[in-house]
């Protein structure tokens, strides 16, 4: 069992390409797991290879379309289920750099060809909510999708909620549904996500790096990777006042749970 484990990262990313052997060695060293998550075809596939090839500390990849960082449409590939593939993803909506009308179709449209494909295969989701800023609309639009896909297919609609920098009260949406919430490095200096880390339960959170982005405190500024984990898990443990030991179990515990990965 690892001591930490950093649920969503993207080690298989160019950031990487001149250090990685270094950057999945401190990982080791640190005894930390992370599943490679895919944005597009290219670094869907590019992810699935490197769950295959460095399985002891990269336990998974997700395969997916970004509902910004591409301009692809998922029923334009052949996705092929490697056994490395433990959820579909990083998919969902995200307005924040354009209006709601503008995005919502299109992303709308990939979004629910990868619930329909997650349904189907039997993964969780790896969800991306971006609102735009000041409003929690991307948030409202996601839940609406989920519950109406959950009235088809019942619990096979799951998942987890990445990044999440969202209201206490949209947390608890999630958590009705049951989807999980990760947490970033984000929570080491942003009050206003602590506020949620307090409210969500323990078995119901995950911890995650986003790297190459958004690292925490004491490396803002810098390139982001999975090792640094450590300092969200010990930040929640902060905020909830509870023993850092039982927060790195439980949470470890929670993203095997959620992404059906053996120990």
């Amino acid at each position: 069992m690892p001591k930490y484990f950093d649920t969503h990262s993207h080690v298989h990313f160019k950031q990487y390409d001149e250090d990685r052997d270094e950057v999945l060695d401190r990982m080791r060293e640190k005894n930390v797991w992370t599943i490679a998550v895919g944005t597009s075809f290219e670094t869907s596939k590019s992810a699935v290879a490197l769950a295959g090839s460095e399985r002891d500390v990269v336990r998974g990849a997700t395969i997916g379309i970004h509902p910004t960082d591409t301009n692809e449409h998922f029923n334009d590939f052949t996705w092929e289920l490697d056994s490395q593939v433990v959820g579909v993803g990083e998919c969902g909506l995200d307005f924040y750099r354009g209006s709601r009308e503008a995005l919502y179709s299109k992303q709308k449209e990939n979004f629910e060809a990868q619930i329909d494909f997650a349904v189907k295969h039997d993964l969780p989701l790896m969800l991306h909510i971006r609102p735009s800023q000041g409003t929690e609309d991307a948030h409202i639009d996601a839940l609406e999708i989920l519950k109406s896909f959950q009235k088809m297919y019942g619990e096979k609609v799951r998942g987890n909620t990445h990044f999440f920098t969202g209201s206490a009260k949209i947390a608890k949406q999630y958590i009705d549904i049951g989807f999980t919430i990760a947490f970033p490095g984000v929570i080491t200096f942003a009050k206003e996500t602590q506020e949620a880390v307090k409210e969500v339960p323990l078995g119901m959170i995950l911890s995650e790096t986003d790297s190459p982005y958004a690292s925490p405190v004491p490396y803002r500024g810098q390139r982001n990777e999975p090792s640094y984990v450590a300092e969200v898990v010990h930040k929640i443990a902060e905020i909830k006042n509870m023993d850092t030991e039982e927060v790195q179990k439980t949470l470890v515990q929670n993203g095997m749970r959620v992404f059906g990965i053996k120990a």
